[in-house]
């Protein structure tokens, strides 16, 4: 790993560069890969073209981007596996293995996702950059076959935990490289629909897992997510490599092909590979060590923002309200068994997520946050007051009968509002705010950071809940979120449609005079 940080923006010397998230963000600027030997990571890149009329052709972006999150719909289905899985194997007269499976250790079989995830987090941008996106993305089909080959056929506890750490391996690798690999083969206009379709990836394979799982044997369920990665693998295969990466790798033939595959024979390649070999060559000329670009006052700020928001996204409490889905669709009265409203709420989220990741590029990034956070908020402390008052009174109460259509109609807004912004657009703010110099390494440690927070989200909430009570809980959430809300409307810029030096002078960047004609 080279020692030194490449600097990309035309910046005073005095200003701090961003460093932000764990996503790429190509926008004119045509940023390649960092040479601190960590990929990019993120939802919100693009091709880096000048902001001219784009031309050529979209759909084998999509194909390229659909293909890429194949594997996202894996990493879904690993973590939707426990929903139905963990219940079943758990229960004492369970036949689904030939062992026993506690209750503790099924918390630690569904938990150590999260760890396995945390765990890659940063080798795999180091990974990215040695041997390509694509090669890495495809090497991934490994990990998940074996991952999901120990859960298939273990024979003890011990088997299921390996299994399911490697497959935590693999899906979070996933959700480094397939953010990474969209985003740079997209064009500036549909970066953030490409962006979200990580996202919804996700959340149609934890759907998947809702309702296969729920319907069919341990067994089978298993063999069939084994089936996903390899399924990915195959198509994946016929994929272009990203142009970026190879032009950064000096294979300029190799990224010119790649171009032509992505925009169509009819597009102005040459122009766009000249300015990704301009971007590159300026790398190498000027070098900043990764001290110096770290320390920068935009850098520091991006920082910050990265981090916050991925702490909000992981202590709004959806870990929460999903793990409460069957007892809130209980206390609510309905008569739709457990599995089926766990199915529904998976349904709402893709829908959500989808709406999205049509609406990111026109809405905007910070008004879909601040959109998400205020309503998460306000389904919390609906949530807290219903099981407060169930608490206090007895679930039979007139007053807690009275209101029991309110847990079923919080939970659904709840998941709403964060597919629509405090779900997948963390991700892409990260990829907005962060130069090249840094990029790898905050992506890195904000993925890190994402799955440990996850992890100890999933593994303290039942002790929480018992010792202070879900009604309580629930109000911590949104206190967390009306923090949240007063963060982003004061902290957290609007990238939509900005490029890089644009998003650079809202951090605080000074400002610096044209030269050559050349916009800045």
């Amino acid at each position: 790993m080279r020692s030194s940080i490449y600097r990309r923006e035309r910046y005073d010397s005095s200003e701090t560069e961003p460093l932000l998230p764990a996503i790429p963000v190509l926008t004119q600027n045509n940023e390649g890969t960092g040479n601190n030997g960590m990929a990019e990571v993120g939802v919100s890149q693009s091709v880096l073209v000048e902001p001219r009329e784009e031309g050529g052709r979209k759909l084998p972006q999509y194909i390229a981007a659909l293909s890429a999150t194949l594997g996202a719909l894996a990493a879904g289905s690993v973590l939707g596996w426990s929903s139905p899985v963990i219940y079943k194997i758990t229960q004492a007269n369970s036949t689904e293995y030939a062992f026993d499976v506690s209750s503790s250790q099924g918390d630690w079989v569904s938990s150590l996702v999260n760890l396995g995830a945390a765990a890659v987090c940063f080798p795999i941008g180091l990974i990215m950059d040695a041997i390509g996106r694509k090669t890495t993305m495809l090497l991934l089909v490994i990990p998940f076959t074996l991952g999901w080959l120990l859960i298939t056929l273990a024979t003890n506890v011990g088997m299921l935990m390996a299994g399911r750490f490697i497959t935590g391996v693999a899906g979070g690798a996933f959700c480094v490289t397939a953010p990474a690999y969209t985003s740079e083969i997209a064009q500036d206009s549909i970066r953030g629909s490409l962006g979200s379709f990580f996202q919804l990836m996700v959340t149609v394979g934890i759907l998947f897992a809702y309702a296969v799982g729920s319907y069919t044997s341990v067994l089978i369920f298993n063999i069939l997510c084994t089936l996903i990665p390899i399924i990915f693998g195959v198509i994946f295969f016929f994929m272009p490599e990203s142009p970026k990466y190879l032009v950064n790798k000096e294979k300029f033939d190799n990224a010119k092909d790649a171009l032509i595959k992505l925009r169509g024979s009819n597009y102005d390649v040459d122009s766009e590979l000249n300015l990704l070999r301009e971007k590159y060559e300026e790398s190498i000329t000027n070098k900043v060590s990764f001290l110096s670009a770290i320390t920068k006052k935009t850098a520091l700020k991006a920082i910050l923002i990265c981090y916050t928001l991925m702490i909000i996204q992981q202590l709004s409490g959806i870990n929460a309200v999903i793990f409460n889905t069957s007892q809130i669709f209980d206390s609510s009265g309905a008569t739709i068994p457990a599995a089926i409203g766990t199915i529904i709420i998976g349904v709402i989220q893709v829908i959500a997520t989808l709406v999205s990741s049509l609406v990111v590029d026109k809405l905007g990034r910070r008004i879909l946050l601040l959109f998400s956070v205020l309503v998460m908020c306000l389904c919390s402390t609906a949530l807290g007051v219903f099981f407060f008052l169930k608490d206090t009174h007895g679930g039979e109460s007139s007053i807690v009968q009275a209101i029991s259509w309110l847990p079923l109609l919080s939970l659904s807004l709840f998941i709403i509002a964060f597919s629509l912004g405090s779900g997948p657009i963390p991700w892409m703010m990260a990829g907005d705010l962060c130069l090249i110099d840094i990029k790898a390494f905050v992506s890195s440690t904000a993925g890190t950071l994402n799955w440990l927070l996850s992890f100890t989200v999933t593994r303290t909430f039942n002790s929480l809940n018992t010792a202070i009570g879900s009604g309580q809980v629930f109000w911590i959430f949104a206190g967390i979120m009306v923090a949240a809300f007063i963060f982003i409307f004061f902290v957290v810029p609007e990238t939509k449609g900005k490029s890089v030096d644009e998003i650079q002078l809202l951090l605080g960047a000074e400002q610096q005079p044209q030269t050559n004609g050349e916009k800045k």
